[in-house]
Order: structure tokens, then sequence, then C-alpha cells
């Protein structure tokens, strides 16, 4: 009797948990079809030419951000007036952030998938696609742009016309900080020409995001080092570390101003982000008044913070602002000496993406296309 009650309640059990598997299956598909049905819509709507341009961003969920993307966007349109523009986002998170509102009113950004797929619909089919990555680095994010633009090609999904698809023109535009001969030297020109008369006198830290050694796709984290040696022929008052690259957190870009001398009492450390817009990373990590657990606030010294350093030499928990501006640094760096700006907000920076963006239209197409059905 027994077996037959446990053979029962495990059949139960069974039941059940193949309906949530069930249910869920089928809230993610009515949910993708959802999103989908939304993009479409809004490409049908907008469209006014035979060819786009994609942007494609992390993302963010701060106000600032999305103003920049804005501004990238009518930028992009008068750049670009044969072209229809579209952005989205490559964060899930920061998708169905921006859509529950989070720190602002609620927004609706979509994966790039939605909108290539829109792209190729009847009664839209673009004879020409550019896909222009807003990231800094040629790294983990891009890798996945580089991967939604082959799903795409490839037909992922099956949904597509194959026919469409062997003929559309696509075409890629690189990160701001690509090619290592060409684009570091002259971003680090233009960032000189904003900042050079700070930079004379006191110093100037950009603070990139970075990849953990396991995530550094095509070993991009080497672009910082190379910005910071190609900032430094400039001034020697140029630092570039990161919030995520091993070596060069902010604990190593302190050591390198240390051993060049400069933390004498009398500079200014003015702290800016360089990513491609000042979101969380550049509020919180940058610019924020996070202190380690513990630590009091109204009385703690550098020396202190430093002793918290972990194995990897960064002391956790602890923004920019206050381990440059601690008593003892031998800096000042206060809410003053930010400045809060990510790099699409600067025009001659934003320059740069926009120049890849006509590089990639003058260069040969993507031959990402490989046919599932082949003769």
């Amino acid at each position: 009797m027994k077996k037959i009650k446990f053979f029962l309640m495990a059949l139960v059990a069974v039941v059940i948990a193949t309906s949530i598997v069930a249910c869920n299956k089928d809230e993610e598909s009515s949910n993708w079809v959802k999103y989908q049905d939304a993009v479409t819509k809004n490409v049908k709507a907008n469209k006014q030419h035979n060819k786009a341009i994609l942007l494609v961003a992390f993302g963010s969920t701060w106000q600032q951000a999305y103003d920049a993307f804005d501004g990238t966007v009518a930028a992009y349109k008068q750049k670009f007036p044969n072209y229809d523009i579209f952005l989205s986002f490559s964060s899930a998170i920061c998708i169905n952030r921006a859509a529950a509102g989070e720190n602002v009113d609620p927004r609706n950004f979509y994966a790039p998938n939605f909108w290539l797929n829109a792209f190729a619909q009847e009664g839209v089919r673009y004879s020409e696609i550019v896909v222009q990555s807003l990231q800094v680095i040629p790294g983990e994010e891009y890798t996945r742009v580089i991967n939604y633009i082959k799903d795409f090609a490839n037909n992922a999904n099956g949904d597509l016309d194959d026919d469409y698809l062997s003929k559309v023109v696509l075409k890629l535009g690189v990160p701001l900080l690509q090619d290592a001969e060409k684009d570091v030297p002259e971003v680090a020109q233009r960032l000189d020409a904003l900042y050079k008369t700070t930079a004379a006198k006191d110093i100037v830290a950009f603070m990139g995001h970075g990849n953990p050694d396991e995530y550094d796709t095509y070993k991009a984290n080497v672009r910082y080092t190379e910005l910071e040696e190609a900032l430094q022929l400039f001034s020697p008052n140029y630092f570039v570390g990161t919030v995520d690259m091993m070596e060069n957190f902010k604990t190593h870009v302190y050591d390198r101003m240390d051993e060049a001398g400069l933390n004498d009492d009398t500079r200014k450390v003015y702290l800016h982000p360089l990513m491609s817009i000042n979101g969380d990373h550049g509020h919180n990590d940058m610019a924020g008044d996070d202190l380690p657990e513990d630590v009091n606030k109204n009385s703690y010294t550098f020396l202190q913070l430093q002793a918290l350093a972990n194995e990897e030499g960064e002391v956790e928990d602890c923004s920019w602002k206050n381990y440059f501006g601690a008593n003892g640094s031998g800096f000042v760096c206060t809410d003053e000496t930010v400045i809060p700006k990510g790099l699409l907000e600067l025009p001659t920076i934003r320059e740069v993406w926009m120049n890849h963006t006509q590089d990639a239209i003058n260069g040969e197409a993507l031959e990402y296309y490989h046919s599932k059905n082949p003769e």
C-alpha cells in the first residue's frame, strides 16, 4: 500500500514539475513574441530609407545615460541622413530594469536580435544593415555583438527568409579602441585636447570597465594600458584604470601615481568615466560614497583603506573618489573633482565611433551568411 502511495505522490510531483516547466516555456515564448511584435511595429512605423544603422550599447538605467543615447541617435541621424537609425541594449539586466523603471521612468529597450529580425520582415527588408558597437574595447560585449549578427545571418531560429539573408548587405562598425595603432593615439589626442589644461597641473584619472582575465576576449584589456601610455606622451598626469581588469584597479593606479612622485598633497585627482555613458559604474564605483563595512566615514584614513586590500590588490566596496580622497593619500579628490561625462557625451570622442561606422559603410560586407539549405 505504501509503495502505491509513494508512486502516486511521485507521479503527482512529476506532473506538477512538468506543468511548471511548460508554463515557464509558454511564458518565455509569449514574451519573445510580444517583444518581437513591439520592435517590428516600431521599425515599420519609422522606416524611411532602405538602409539601417543599429547602434548596440550594453545599456544602463540612468537618465543621464538615456540622454547620452538619445543625443547619439540624433547625431547619427544628422551624420547619416540616408539611413534609419535604431538603438539596442545587449544587457538583459539593463533591459529589464529599464522597463521596470529603475532610477527613471519606465522605458523599453530591446536586444539586437529583435531589431535584426524586424529588419528582415516583409514590408521592411533593408538592403543594407550596419551594426555599430558602442563598446569602448573589443572585449566580451563586442563578441556578443558579433554573435548576434552571425545568428541573424545564419537564420538561427529558422524563421527568416533565406533568400533575403543571402542578399542583404551586413556591415560592422568596431568599438572605440579597436585598433592599437590608429584608434588609441587618436582617442588620446582628442582626450588631451579636452583636458590638457587640467592635466597641466593636476591628475586626470579615467576609469574604464575592463574584463576579468577569464573574460578578456581578444586580450582587449591591453587597450587601457596602451591608452595610458599614449596619454602620458602629452602629460605624465594622465592615468587609466578599470573596475575589472587585473593589475589595473584603483589601487594599482595609485601605485603608479606614487611611483611617479605625484602624491605631494598639492594635486587634485579629477575622475572621468572611460565608458560610453556615465551610468552605474560612474555614479557608484567611481564617484559614489561607498566605503568598506566597519570603516568610519568621518575618520577613516588612506592607510586603513590600503590595509583592506584583497588578494588581488583591490579595496572592495570603496569608490575611487573615497580612495583617492582619503586622508593621507597625498591627493585631493572630492565631488568637485568628478567629471561626470560618458564618452558619448563628448562630441569629439563620439565622432570616432561615427568614423568607424563610415569606415564600415565604405568597407567590404561581412561574409557571415551560410545557407542551411545548400543546393
